[in-house]
């Protein structure tokens, strides 16, 4: 997993928001943590594994981008293809905008972390387990801290079944529909 060009690419984003928005020298960790926390519970809120009073208990099922095979007799779906929607990918991209914003607001050295994924046994103890680790942070928002939140997010991204290539290339479709947000006025 390398972080490294994801976070290249939401410093370019946030740059961009800042000027246009302008925002220069404002702090903006508070919003963003809070974002992330809002951003977090939507995608809890997708899930839907918790809502124990629902008769859906499942997210909704993502629409792939088909492609067809050489000989053009045959649909297929590999990964860079990307999806028509996945929501519960969506949601979770989301929080990962927020997640390498906050790294960039606090200035964070990735090249001195090794990134491990931490799993709990459960998803939903997963999704605990992250808000806990958001509040923690939120009160001392320090290198420690931060490395440790972003081991629950991506042991949540495990447990929710998304790997790296998965997520790296929502990522970038996001990123590419956030700056053409930026562009019309969003």
């Amino acid at each position: 997993m390398n972080l490294s060009p994801l976070f290249e690419m939401q410093r370019e984003l946030d740059k961009r928001i800042v000027k246009e928005k302008e925002l220069e020298g404002q702090d903006l960790l508070p919003q963003k943590i809070l974002a992330l926390q809002v951003e977090l519970g939507e995608c809890a809120n997708e899930w839907r594994g918790f809502k124990f009073w629902s008769n859906r208990q499942l997210p909704t099922e993502p629409e792939y981008n088909w492609k067809p095979n050489e000989d053009g007799s045959n649909l297929i779906w590999e990964t860079v293809y990307g999806y028509k929607k996945h929501p519960l990918l969506e949601e979770y991209i989301d929080c990962l905008h927020f997640i390498l914003s906050i790294g960039l607001e606090i200035e964070i050295d990735i090249q001195e972390f090794g990134f491990v994924a931490v799993v709990r046994d459960t998803t939903n103890e997963n999704f605990l387990a992250l808000f806990e680790r958001i509040s923690e942070f939120s009160l001392d928002p320090d290198d420690w801290n931060y490395e440790q939140l972003v081991d629950r997010f991506f042991g949540l991204g495990e447990m929710l079944g998304f790997n790296w290539e998965q997520i790296e290339v929502a990522y970038k479709t996001k990123w590419e529909i956030n700056q053409q947000r930026q562009t019309n006025g969003y």
